[in-house]
């Protein structure tokens, strides 16, 4: 098969490189179809030690390496070697009179500066490792795809092995704009980590541009639904979320195994269980008996919860372990897994496994991305406190109580709203969740508290809600229930009629300063 139309001749490349990784069998390639080398730097001494002839790029351009190394690859030489378009008569001529060659392929890959952010150096480092002549070259080469490769990350040297023996040491155009994509990708990406640092940095919330970026973590089988497309982006580079059995996750799965971790890591630790379906709480319970919590929040709604996710906010051991197997889940949440439970749970092929030990619930913004808009707002993760509410009943909660309540209204604010959380003691006993109205919400917590709960008159049985009742009917349905202490947040122009509704039946009134509607 002869060489393809669109292609060209590689001559001479220009490689700098911080991950030195695979260099071997590209260097090798790049000698078998006898193509200069120039180079810089770590990257020239590396390709010398290995036995490779190579042109260091001081002699190149004919000028030193100024300011310690930070000025090497910024020469015309270079750039117009990358920059200069081989069909443009007047670019050639001054190509010829400047005794400039070209350079047909440029290998790069930058300082390692996500790297070095996330090791938590200091502010000194962090800003040596902005790598400048890199992302420079690499948008040259980029811009120029039509007479130059670019190559700017290392699992693309394979990509380039094959082209070349395919065309006998050229490439077509197809490759090119290929790579060309991907390097301004690669820049993007890069100049996102560094303007998120100095964002951060100057705790400017909403700039007047921004720019969110991630890698890639997996493409799904499909999104919501069979016929959508969908992947997963990591936003920190970190791998926080290990999986160590079962079946590719989904889309779904993901979605409720965040609304998950969003409930037990706020959750005291060791104790705290969570099941999820659709993105909502089934059950909730914390409990210093780790299988009497998983019941305790299975028993909260036991027919939602099949095919859910399980969320422990502790170490999953062999005893709990052959509870859950006793009921079909999708996925197993937990700070880590014992050896003799990960050997039983595995048998079950379907199920998926994940320790989620590393994560960190630290994430700067919430997203919703419609219709070209993105709407921003930073996370709902508050940490309650007794100073966060006030008591306005005339009958007064004890401690303990008062306790539970916020207990509640902890679970109450990763419910769908409009939601109402029964509780007792520190166990959710009715959900109800995602209705217009909030006396529909009301409604449905009570009729799965009455469906599946056995409650005594000497039972405390409370009541949370994300937001503010706007009229009476909503608390009163719930006393009617037997409900004797709320807990939810003011701000309505009927207050004083619920305050007033809270002391004829003798309830206790706890109002919040915050608001937590989710949608």
């Amino acid at each position: 098969m002869g060489i393809r139309k669109n292609t060209i001749k590689i001559k001479t490349a220009l490689i700098s490189l911080s991950d030195k990784s695979n260099l071997r069998p590209l260097l090798n390639l790049l000698k078998k179809y006898k193509i200069k080398i120039i180079s810089s730097g770590g990257t020239y001494k590396k390709i010398k030690s290995m036995g490779f002839k190579c042109l260091e790029v001081s002699k190149f351009t004919n000028s030193k390496e100024l300011l310690d190394g930070r000025v090497k690859t910024l020469h015309p030489k270079i750039h117009s070697g990358i920059l200069n378009v081989r069909q443009n008569k007047k670019h050639q001529k001054e190509m010829k009179i400047n005794n400039y060659e070209n350079i047909d392929l440029v290998i790069i890959n930058f300082y390692p500066f996500e790297k070095v952010l996330l090791s938590n150096s200091g502010h000194k480092n962090i800003i040596e490792n902005i790598d400048i002549g890199g992302p420079t070259m690499v948008r040259a080469a980029a811009k120029n795809y039509n007479d130059v490769v670019i190559l700017s990350n290392t699992k693309q040297y394979e990509d380039l092995t094959i082209e070349l023996n395919k065309n006998k040491g050229s490439t077509n155009l197809k490759f090119r704009e290929k790579l060309a994509e991907e390097a301004f990708m690669e820049t993007a990406y890069y100049e996102s980590k560094i303007f998120n640092y100095f964002n951060q940095k100057s705790e400017n919330l909403f700039p007047i541009k921004n720019i969110f970026s991630g890698k890639l973590v997996e493409k799904t089988r499909y999104g919501e639904n069979p016929h959508q497309k969908a992947a997963i982006y990591s936003q920190n580079n970190k791998q926080e979320i290990i999986q160590i059995s079962g079946k590719q996750l989904s889309y779904n799965n993901y979605n409720d195994l965040y609304s998950a971790l969003s409930i037990s890591k706020t959750l005291p630790k060791n104790n705290g269980v969570a099941i999820i379906k659709h993105a909502n709480p089934c059950g909730v319970s914390i409990n210093p008996n780790k299988i009497k919590s998983f019941k305790e929040a299975l028993e909260s709604d036991p027919i939602s919860a099949y095919g859910g996710i399980i969320s422990c906010n502790f170490k999953l051991n062999i005893g709990l372990a052959k509870e859950i197997n006793k009921i079909f889940f999708e996925v197993i949440v937990a700070n880590g897994f014992d050896k003799k439970s990960v050997k039983l749970l595995k048998k079950k092929k379907n199920l998926r496994l994940i320790d989620s030990s590393k994560v960190e619930k630290n994430f700067k913004f919430n997203f919703i991305n419609k219709f070209n808009s993105i709407l921003v707002q930073d996370p709902d993760t508050q940490y309650f406190s007794k100073k966060d509410f006030k008591i306005v009943s005339k009958l007064k909660p004890t401690n303990k109580t008062l306790n539970k309540l916020i207990f509640a209204f902890n679970i109450c604010r990763s419910v769908k709203s409009n939601a109402i959380v029964i509780t007792k003691d520190y166990k959710t006993i009715g959900i109800g969740s995602g209705q217009p109205s909030r006396l529909d919400s009301c409604k449905i917590a009570i009729d799965k508290m009455k469906k599946f709960q056995k409650i005594s008159d000497s039972d405390e049985i409370l009541a949370a809600s994300d937001a503010f009742f706007p009229f009476v009917d909503g608390i009163e349905k719930l006393v009617q229930a037997g409900i004797s202490a709320v807990i939810q947040p003011s701000g309505s122009k009927n207050d004083k009629k619920i305050i007033k509704f809270a002391n004829q039946t003798n309830t206790i009134l706890v109002f919040s300063k915050t608001r937590h509607f989710n949608h």
